[in-house]
């Protein structure tokens, strides 16, 4: 059984994704501050936020899986916000092929947990 949410894989790769989204994010142009960049910091941090929150929840499945959700929502704006990011030319094609792949596995890892909550929850 898992001691905490910090055991879980989906929680380090999110993690490890919103610290490498926060350092590409810091070459936007400063005209991006309080939009694309504010954005895509807020939805990638709230992937593994959100997934700690659903482990404390654990007791309860259906608010587990309503948290993963919510996860997973996020995870989705974030790749939105990352198609920005190339499109508006701050990011190559190599970085956007990056994170859609490893935001790609997140949502898999989420997708896993909420039709098999049983494995997680108390």
């Amino acid at each position: 059984m898992y001691q905490g949410f910090k055991d879980l894989k989906v929680y380090q790769l999110s993690y490890k994704l919103a610290m490498e989204v926060f350092q590409v994010s810091k070459n936007f142009p400063a005209e991006e501050k309080y939009s694309l960049t504010d954005q895509v910091r807020r939805s990638s941090r709230s992937i593994p936020t959100n997934i700690a929150e659903a482990f404390r929840k654990r007791q309860y499945p259906k608010h587990f899986v309503s948290k993963l959700s919510d996860s997973d929502a996020e995870c989705s704006e974030t790749l939105v916000w990352i198609d920005f990011a190339l499109d508006c030319g701050y990011i190559n094609n190599e970085q956007h092929s990056y994170f859609n792949q490893k935001y790609e596995e997140v949502g898999k890892m989420l997708g896993a947990m909420i039709h098999s909550p049983e494995k997680f929850t108390l």
